[in-house]
């Protein structure tokens, strides 16, 4: 990931991509307008501040009057006063502009990876994804709402200022502008190390966060495999190359900034020494100087500025062609023109015309490889499943049997042949009304934040109180809620972090009822919970799936003997079919997976005997 990121910095840069800011920014270019121009006439104060240095030196300190002052003094700080108005107003805008666009931003892209499909989440880091959504908005929104207006006041700052500098004396400007060259060269020159090293720091930091999360996500794996010694000494390398590199741009920074410094030394001194003669001389008067002086001091801070928001604009480049690669990826599955006509999209749902599913479902020829792999999950796959039946399918790793599901959920697409369901593709038909009809329980249930009742109203969010305890009544969950301190408005934690696996995969199945879907999906969700857990969810579900047409992808084949039909999947066919009965008398693949696992049981209930006399 870094590399990636290294290489994108290095591009040159394109006003074709800042293009493609435009629609974020164009609802609020009347913000921009309004700091743009205000800038402007800042920009102006900064320069004349010192003419009205000279003016008062000139008519009031020389020559020893008052006379004016007063005048003066007002005029002076109504200037001041409508300047700390203009910075109000400008600062208000330009915060706006960054809330506003980082909102948007953030907005967009976390639409469109709600419309992406699942392939894209199998193939892309979880922190890559979070980095584009927080990180790279909030560096693009910043840049926009500061960075150009910054640069902007910079530019007509120091174009001003050299105007005015010519205006009153050719010979004393032409002295600080040979000076800039070489404060020019110098800031190119350390910003562009500056910048490499903090980069360096940025990769590294990167890497200390993910030691840090690893850490503590991991600390019961380290501690049990006694790790810790290698955990210490990895993060410490990581630590000490991020103070090298640190040191690195820090040491850069101290020999940058004295010599800017320096040559704005140089450049005051020069002007007092050529400036202080023309004074004695009454070539020029005092108060022209003092101009030229305040000038010298301040004219480098700008163009640093300038350099350094360049760097930083050239850098922000990334940050937006990240973002864009996101919002341009097109999602493997996606809805027909006409089938959103008329049934809508994952936001606008038109319910109405929402037919019932039935159950009947037919695979047909269906042949099926990942979008990112060279092989077939699946080839010439055919099955027909009646309304209402309950289907256990079961196999080894990798045998294709989540693959199945998959694609009946319609998460992916076959690459030839069709799924039909009650006799139509169920192409023809929306993704959103297919997931809504579909109840899903995963072998890793996940929970969102919040209490117990909310996690189960997700199944239906329109149902009462009273429909959630039902629900989890049904797979005893009740009586998991019961023992929690605040019953059904317990906090689950992150992801769930305050309940067993059992106790989630229970929330899980409670979840999957208040949704009463037509089409029970079951994958391998019983296979991380106790033996106590898996007996409460087997007599519920042996209840509430009886009517519905199920898919139990299956660990223990306990759990399964009284499927009406029995998948045996390998390589990504059907090699078996029939009820446990039937497959048992076979003395096939399911006889040797089944009296293998018997064999596997008996001898750990041995064990277990023996570990306790």
């Amino acid at each position: 990931m870094a590399a990636y990121e290294e290489q994108e910095y290095q591009k040159p840069f394109s006003l074709r991509i800042w293009g493609r800011m435009l629609p974020f920014f164009k609802p609020y270019r009347r913000f921009f307008a309004v700091t743009m121009g205000l800038n402007v006439f800042l920009a102006a104060v900064d320069v004349v501040v010192p003419l009205f240095q000279s003016y008062a030196i000139d008519h009031f300190i020389t020559v020893e009057r008052l006379d004016g002052i007063w005048a003066f003094a007002a005029f002076y700080g109504a200037v001041i006063a409508l300047q700390a108005l203009c910075v109000y107003i400008s600062v208000h805008a330009a915060t706006s502009i960054e809330m506003y666009v980082g909102r948007d931003l953030k907005w967009a892209q976390f639409e469109h990876l709600q419309k992406l499909s699942f392939s894209y989440y199998n193939t892309t880091p979880v922190g890559y994804i979070h980095a584009r959504v927080m990180s790279d908005t909030l560096k693009i929104a910043g840049m926009i709402a500061w960075g150009l207006v910054d640069m902007f006041w910079a530019f007509v700052y120091v174009v001003s200022v050299f105007v005015i500098m010519f205006l009153l004396d050719p010979g004393l400007a032409a002295i600080i502008m040979l000076i800039v060259p070489c404060i020019a060269v110098l800031t190119v020159y350390f910003q562009n190390r500056i910048l490499r090293w903090n980069r360096k720091v940025r990769r590294i930091n990167a890497e200390i966060t993910s030691g840090y999360n690893e850490g503590i996500t991991g600390v019961k794996t380290s501690k049990t495999m006694g790790i810790e010694q290698d955990n210490d000494r990895t993060f410490f390398d990581r630590t000490s190359r991020m103070h090298q590199a640190s040191c690195r741009a820090a040491r850069l920074n101290a020999i940058y900034i004295p010599t800017i410094l320096f040559f704005s030394s140089v450049a005051s001194a020069v002007v007092l020494y050529r400036g202080g003669g023309m004074v004695k001389s009454e070539i020029m008067r005092l108060g022209t100087l003092s101009v030229f002086i305040s000038y010298a001091v301040v004219i480098f801070e700008p163009i640093q500025q300038l350099a350094r928001l360049l760097s930083d604009l050239i850098s922000c480049q990334a940050n937006i062609e990240r973002v864009m690669d996101l919002l341009d990826q097109k999602p493997q599955v996606e809805d027909s023109a006409q089938v959103m006509e008329r049934y809508g999209d994952a936001f606008t749902a038109k319910r109405e015309n929402w037919e019932r599913i039935k159950g009947d479902i037919v695979f047909e020829d269906v042949s099926f490889m990942y979008p990112d792999g060279r092989e077939y999950v699946l080839e010439h796959f055919n099955l027909h499943v009646s309304a209402g039946m309950n289907v256990a399918i079961v196999g080894e790793t990798g045998a294709g049997k989540s693959t199945l599901v998959n694609l009946l959920g319609r998460f992916f697409e076959p690459t030839s042949g069709r799924i039909l369901i009650d006799g139509v593709d169920y192409r023809e038909r929306s993704q959103l009304w297919l997931h809504s009809q579909m109840g899903y329980v995963l072998q890793n249930p996940h929970l969102f934040s919040g209490t117990v009742r909310e996690n189960i109203r997700y199944g239906r969010l329109s149902a009462t109180d009273e429909e959630v305890e039902e629900a989890a009544r049904q797979v005893s969950a009740d009586k998991m809620a019961e023992k929690l301190e605040k019953g059904y408005d317990s906090d689950v934690g992150e992801s769930g972090g305050r309940l067993s696996v059992g106790e989630k995969q229970l929330i899980s199945f409670a979840r999957a009822i208040l949704a009463n879907p037509a089409v029970f999906v079951l994958d391998e969700a019983t296979s991380s919970v106790d033996t106590q857990t898996e007996q409460l969810i087997k007599q519920a579900t042996q209840r509430l799936l009886k009517g519905h047409t199920s898919f139990v992808i299956a660990h223990r084949l306990s759990t399964i003997r009284q499927a009406d039909l029995i998948l045996v999947v390998k390589d990504g066919r059907i090699i078996e079919r029939g009820s446990h009965g039937e497959l048992m008398a076979q003395k096939g693949s399911y006889y040797e997976l089944y009296t293998r696992q018997f064999e596997e049981a008996a001898a750990r209930e041995v064990f277990s005997g023996e570990a306790a006399v």
